[in-house]
């Protein structure tokens, strides 16, 4: 069975996109997953579909109306995990990729304006995602991010299953740099270790720079490998 993913917006010209391509969009022939779109303006109020309204309490911007968010994902509601795409939501994880290529599949609403009226979020029990600390224009590229994420770890989607095991964030360490030929370029050799088949060295060599390149630029995340106690501070 394929892993299935609804997608609720207002754009739904947005999809599938660059999902259409490469590695996503051949799994997308192939049937690993499928993707149906659902116009969230299909479920507006009124002779022009009206979607939003004011914020109470003031402010700038629009906010999408309850009823009307509620009413377009009842239409397509079943056990699958259903995502709020949003700036305030929990930082999007490889271990959350991993668990939901795990499950059977995800919806997805994406929120536009100001946001979505916080009570549907509440009393349809949905998960608040952001891609990054920055505001987007709306949760359709944040969608079209998770996605990615999640289908190349589908069953059969790379070519080599390994390739989704040893890279960055499959634990808290930046994955290594990677060289091929030529082995001079620019004035600019490879590494020697990773040109003598010493297999041991290139593993603890890899590790080493994994290592550093996260104490350097992601002190963060360092901070969670010292704690799981693989080493030292």
């Amino acid at each position: 069975m394929s892993w299935r993913t609804d997608i609720l917006t207002l754009f739904p010209g947005m999809f599938p996109g660059p999902l259409g391509e490469s590695l996503a969009g051949r799994a997308l022939e192939a049937g690993t997953w499928s993707l149906k779109v659902t116009d969230i303006r299909d479920f507006g109020l009124g002779r022009h579909r009206a979607v939003d309204d004011t914020p109470f309490g003031g402010g700038a911007g629009m906010v999408l109306r309850p009823d009307v968010v509620d009413q377009a994902i009842g239409a397509v509601a079943d056990d699958r995990p259903l995502i709020f795409l949003t700036p305030r939501g929990a930082p999007l994880t490889q271990a959350k990729v991993r668990e939901l290529a795990d499950g059977p599949g995800a919806i997805l609403v994406c929120g536009r304006f100001e946001g979505i009226d916080q009570r549907v979020i509440e009393a349809r029990g949905g998960q608040e995602i952001s891609i990054g600390d920055y505001v987007l224009s709306g949760g359709e590229l944040p969608a079209l991010v998770l996605l990615d994420a999640v289908i190349r770890l589908l069953p059969g989607v790379m070519g080599h299953a390994e390739s989704g095991m040893e890279e960055s964030f499959s634990e808290p360490l930046l994955e290594y740099p990677h060289y091929t030929r030529p082995a001079l370029w620019d004035g600019r050799a490879v590494p020697e270790v990773l040109t003598q088949g010493n297999h041991a060295a290139i593993a603890e060599w890899r590790k080493r720079q994994s290592i550093a390149a996260t104490q350097t630029r992601r002190p963060d995340l360092y901070a969670q490998y010292i704690a799981t106690g693989a080493i030292a501070p």
